[in-house]
């Protein structure tokens, strides 16, 4: 009997773990769900003085040919790449080659003008009240495979009528700032946001492997894919490269460069100290008050001590980075599998490592029962039947009535039944309809996009 394919499928589905260190059980048991060669999972690092207290991969970077997670793969970060995009116009703020308080029309003459500046600051605080690319792309109907270039999403949001709120008086975060922070990038060097950032804080810190990923048939040695769960107990690929907006998203890389990032906030290699001081300054609305978002960050403290964290997500990647600069430790989490939450792992791997100078947890707060309303009757809904254009996404919706209740028709050929709220509005798969006075339009409210008009055709 040849006993070398039982052999092999045995070590199969034996843990994957990658890197020398010794295993610290309660740090194992937190991924221990993910820890098998049949699973996606993540790689995790915990950072002490810059030296490496722990790291490890747990489950596949990709299920294809069982390759485990580990710190040389390559992680898609989504949203963590917004610090780098921000540092990147700190260093041209510092440098003088922009002002934070430009109005952004000086780079971007196509931009309605909304009666009040939009300001570069804005951009990079989610200040400027732009609405979302991404949900203005969802409710015009494109999908995610669909090539949207980046003229595409210039013209998308340049078609916005007007803003969320008036800019500098609310926090919404706003992937449409950051995207037009990258092309800002462009349009005052010459240069790509891939190639600008390469060379002004990639290089210099030794970060061989991170990139701004504009080429979706750019090649990656050593690429984790990403995955969600399939319904069926396995797992399906989830991440399209053809939509992603560079500045907002794309950066791609690994622990051991986020390490030499990570050190940079000690030794200011890169910046000095003018960088660390402009990096770490926190939004302040015009009323006055202080927001914990700086540049790319968030800057606040969790149990007594000084935090800065910003986590990333896109379908299947998720990425967390955690600070605390007075301790100089920091936690980095890389995953491949959608349904994991790094941004809560890394937390507890910090209650772990850090249990003896944490204060006592906080107390949960109850959140206070919404408002009632009176609902519309059915006999008035009749009235909402119709077809409904919006110039803004250049999209066309149809309300239909369908076994007593309403059905909304969107592109790209989505039907959802619209449920009536206590508060009078109609909800679906995320999305709120506010219908006007006589039907004669309605409102889309829709996570970071508010107040999408539609008039009744």
């Amino acid at each position: 009997m040849n006993s070398r394919p039982l052999l092999a499928a045995a070590l199969l589905l034996l843990p994957l773990s990658s890197g020398a260190q010794p295993r610290i059980p309660a740090i194992d048991k937190l991924f221990a769900a993910w820890d098998r060669a049949d699973s996606p999972g993540c790689t995790v690092g915990v950072l002490q003085q810059g030296k490496w207290l722990y790291k490890r991969g747990y489950g596949s970077a990709n299920l294809d040919y069982r390759l485990p997670n580990g710190p040389d793969k390559l992680y898609y970060v989504g949203s963590d790449s917004k610090q780098f995009t921000a540092a990147a116009i700190a260093i041209l703020s510092l440098a003088g080659r922009i002002s934070l308080d430009d109005d952004i029309r000086k780079y971007f003459p196509e931009m309605p003008d909304y009666g009040t500046p939009v300001t570069v600051r804005q951009l990079v605080y989610h200040t400027g009240g732009l609405r979302d690319i991404y949900v203005l792309m969802a409710l015009a109907g494109k999908r995610l495979e669909d090539v949207f270039t980046d003229a595409d999403a210039l013209q998308l949001i340049a078609r916005q009528k007007e803003l969320n709120f008036r800019p500098g008086t609310d926090h919404l975060y706003s992937n449409s700032g950051y995207f037009l922070l990258g092309q800002l990038v462009k349009r005052v060097t010459g240069q790509s946001l891939r190639v600008f950032a390469d060379s002004a804080i990639f290089q210099p810190l030794g970060m061989t492997r991170t990139h701004f990923h504009d080429d979706p048939g750019h090649v990656m040695p050593g690429r984790a894919m990403a995955y969600e769960p399939d319904g069926k107990g396995g797992f399906t690929l989830s991440y399209v490269q053809n939509f992603d907006k560079i500045g907002a998203g794309g950066l791609y890389t690994t622990l051991d460069d986020l390490q030499k990032w990570d050190e940079n906030f000690y030794t200011k290699k890169v910046g000095g100290d003018a960088l660390q001081r402009l990096i770490h300054e926190r939004a302040v609305l015009a009323s006055g008050d202080t927001l914990p978002y700086a540049f790319g960050n968030n800057v606040s403290t969790y149990r007594g001590l000084r935090v800065t964290e910003h986590s990333g997500a896109l379908m299947g990647f998720k990425a967390n980075i955690l600070r605390f600069p007075d301790q100089h430790f920091t936690v980095l989490a890389q995953c491949n599998l959608g349904t994991i939450a790094p941004d809560a792992l890394s937390y507890r791997i910090a209650d772990h490592f850090l249990a003896t100078k944490l204060g006592p947890r906080p107390t949960p707060r109850a959140m206070p029962a919404p408002a009632q309303r009176t609902a519309p009757s059915r006999a008035s809904e009749a009235s909402l039947v119709g077809t409904y254009y919006s110039p803004e996404v250049d999209a066309t919706w149809v309300v239909r009535a369908v076994n007593g209740g309403l059905v909304v028709d969107r592109p790209p050929g989505r039907s959802d039944t619209l449920t009536v709220s206590p508060e009078g509005t109609y909800r679906a798969a995320g999305i709120t309809l506010t219908f006007a006075q006589g039907a004669t339009g309605f409102s889309v409210a829709a996570g970071r996009v508010r107040n999408i008009q539609f008039t009744k055709r």
